[in-house]
């Protein structure tokens, strides 16, 4: 599968996993001045080199999972606080926005696979319209304050606070916000094409042909 075949939620996570081992070499650093620990004593107790201790606590070289095993071993701690994970039972959601295709995004759901929920924070985008993307996939979007086009193929909708649309995503889309505020939006996206298992009075007034009330979808 080539870059531009891939699905937004393959490339969020990869982003969300480069952002996790981004920080890992601080945490290094920061955990061996706090045992007191220099580079050589650490060298010498994990069998890495120096200037490879030294390159990933500048986030030089990308650690791997055998580095980070030794490194824990020798720190005597989990290898879960050198890559930031939550305790286990805590509550707190570590949400860690995102900035693509001119919106910010932020990851709801942390498993991998299946039904990925995001919320969207869209800025007014008084120019041209940005250009359809198509992938596989389903989406269902739930617009939660502001106006939300929705340019559908050949076909362009307006969504107010409540609304909501569902549709394919082979289907070329793009959202544009043309003011005054800024959109929120929760969106529901399975890869697989995965309809979510949500009915409800069409909603969304179709620009297309005022004629035709037909809404896409909405909450009661």
């Amino acid at each position: 599968m080539s870059k531009s075949d891939e699905t937004p939620e393959a490339d969020l996570s990869r982003d969300v996993i480069d952002d996790v081992l981004h920080l890992v070499g601080p945490r290094l650093r920061a955990l061996r001045r706090h045992r007191g620990v220099t580079l050589a004593d650490l060298a010498r107790a994990t069998g890495i080199s120096e200037s490879t201790l030294s390159r990933l606590e500048a986030g030089q070289r990308r650690p791997t999972l055998e580095l980070m095993l030794l490194l824990a071993r020798a720190h005597h701690i989990p290898i879960d606080e050198l890559v930031g994970a939550p305790e286990t039972g805590d509550p707190r959601v570590r949400l860690r926005p995102l900035k693509r295709w001119g919106m910010i995004v932020i990851p709801l759901t942390r498993r991998p696979g299946g039904v990925q929920a995001y919320k969207l924070i869209i800025p007014v985008h008084p120019g041209e319209p940005p250009a359809g993307q198509t992938h596989d996939g389903y989406e269902w979007l739930y617009v939660l304050a502001g106006r939300l086009h929705l340019i559908l193929g050949d076909r362009q909708f307006e969504l107010g606070d409540g609304e909501a649309v569902e549709f394919d995503t082979r289907t070329p889309h793009a959202f544009v916000n043309r003011g005054p505020g800024p959109v929120e939006a929760l969106t529901l996206f399975g890869a697989a094409g995965e309809r979510i298992h949500l009915r409800a009075s069409p909603n969304a007034t179709d620009l297309t042909d005022r004629r035709s009330r037909g809404r896409l979808g909405s909450q009661p």
